[in-house]
This record gives structure tokens, sequence and C-alpha cells, in this order.
């Protein structure tokens, strides 16, 4: 499911919080600012800078926590997004940001109002918090996300290149639908909002983004071991185009037991002149069921 808009009202959340720090947000304000901190964006990271509040305001209202409640951002940047958090009142807020100079001009510049974690997203302890936002390089978003989901964050709000958005949303059929789909309907729903273009963005990226949400499921996952899970998915999306009665000996230990696993699984009778991106999750999570028992 997708929309094309957000609860977005900048100046309704700048007049409301005027006392926020102010932070470069056109492209030369970016640009001078990361010359006196000697930043170079990172083109291996596919790092660019947001540049628009209006964008911000727009991912931070899709938050929905009255203040209070713990969020944690992943890659503060030069604190475009954090300004915009912090005008709306949510918080506790704490920043992950792995350049330590970015991080330092965080603290600078916001002080007390948020805590600055110095490290790598994929690699520090995760603070606890009732929902996680973050713009996230592209060359690192996907990683990003799944821990995330794996640790059950109860809400993920991110900016995404545009691909990557409509993968993890995507139905049984689309050109889209894979792995990235499924697992993120084993922990949650996944719900898209709006495009968001280059322009937006200081260096400007060759792709667009969109704004996506993630809720979790809560309660016990629908598979009995998510890494078997994982392996099985491997194995049947790795030749999406083979029709899944050649697919399947993958991974079923005894081939000859395969018509009684997928009948437990309640698969439609014609299950083997169908592809894997023909199936819903759900198809997947029974099979993973019926494979364990």
């Amino acid at each position: 499911m997708s929309r094309t808009s957000t609860a977005s009202s900048s100046r309704r959340s700048a007049a409301e919080g005027a006392d926020v720090p102010r932070v470069p947000e056109r492209p030369d304000e970016i640009r001078e600012t990361l010359a006196e901190l000697g930043v170079r964006p990172s083109k291996e990271w596919g790092q660019s800078f947001l540049t628009d509040p209006f964008v911000a305001d727009a991912e931070a209202a899709l938050v929905e926590l009255p203040p209070g409640r713990p969020v944690v951002e992943v890659g503060g940047g030069l604190g475009v997004l954090t300004a915009a958090l912090l005008r709306r009142g949510i918080g506790p807020l704490t920043v992950i940001e792995r350049d330590r100079r970015l991080a330092e001009f965080l603290s600078a510049t916001f002080g007390q109002r948020i805590r600055v974690v110095v490290g790598d997203a994929l690699e520090v302890p995760l603070p606890s918090a009732e929902a996680v936002i973050g713009n996230l390089p592209y060359s690192m978003a996907t990683p990003i996300l799944i821990r995330l989901f794996e640790a059950r964050t109860p809400r993920v709000v991110f900016l995404v290149q545009r691909e990557v958005a409509e993968r993890l949303a995507a139905g049984p059929g689309s050109k889209r639908y894979g792995r990235l789909s499924i697992l993120a309907r084993l922990y949650g729903s996944v719900e898209l909002f709006r495009t968001v273009g280059p322009a937006a963005f200081s260096p400007r990226p060759e792709v667009e983004s969109r704004i996506g949400v993630h809720v979790d499921r809560g309660g016990p996952l629908p598979v009995p071991s998510v890494p078997r899970f994982e392996e099985v998915l491997h194995q049947l999306f790795s030749s999406r185009r083979k029709q899944l009665s050649n697919l399947l000996p993958r991974v079923v230990r005894n081939p000859a037991s395969a018509e009684a696993i997928v009948r437990r699984a309640g698969w439609p009778d014609d299950w083997g002149h169908r592809r894997p991106e023909e199936l819903p999750p759900e198809a997947f999570f029974a099979l993973a069921r019926a494979l364990s028992g």
C-alpha cells in the first residue's frame, strides 16, 4: 500500500519550535559546512545530505509518538532531520553517526537536546527505542533496515532509494517482489509515502528516493527458525524464473516428500507450475512450518 503525501506541516512546526538551532539546509551552506569540517560525501556509501526541511518534517510526522518516548535517528549528518524531530517535540532523541566530525558538529549544534552515539549503525549496540528514523545511505540501507527489523523495532521510518523502498513493499506478481519483500513481511508491514526527487539532496543522487514506514507485527514470528527460513528463500529465489517443481527439491531433504510438505503448507494444487514470485509471503511462512514439522 502506498500514499503520495504525509501529514507534513513545516511552517507550523517551525513556528512551534523556533528555539531549535538552525542547521545548514541550502546546498551552498551544506558544501561550505562540510568543507569546514573536512568531510567529503562518500560515493562508496551513496551518501547525500537532505536539503529540504519540508521532507524532513514529513518524515518526522510519521514517527507518531508523543513526547517522552525514546526515538533513535540513524545517520544524523548535518542535522536537518534532527532539527525537524526536535521541532515536533519528539524524544528523548539518540542520534547514531559514524563520522566523528559530523557527530561533534551535531553535539555542538544541539547540545543537551540529543544524545550522540559515534559508530556504525550496523555494529553499535542499538539503543532501546519505540521508533527509529533515518535518511539511509543508499549502499547501506538494506542491511541497516534488516538489522532494525531483526531487533523488532516497533516502528521504522526510512528515506531510501526508491527502488529499495518499492522492493520492501512489493506484493506477489510484481517485478520488485522477492526475498526483501518477504523478509519485511516476516517482521511486520510496510507502507510507502511520498517520492523525493534528487533536488532535495546535496550532492544530488542519480535516482529518486521514497519515504516509508515499517511497523513490527508484535508477538512471535510466523516461522520456527529465521536462519532456516532465509536459507529457503535464498534457494527458491536464486533462480526465480524457474518453476517451483524444479526448485523445491533444493530445500526438501527427501524430494519424494515434497508433495506431502506443500499439502501441509496449504499451497495451491498447481504449485509445481508456478514461480516463487507468484506466491504470497504467507505461503512461504507456511512452507517453513511444514519443513520443520
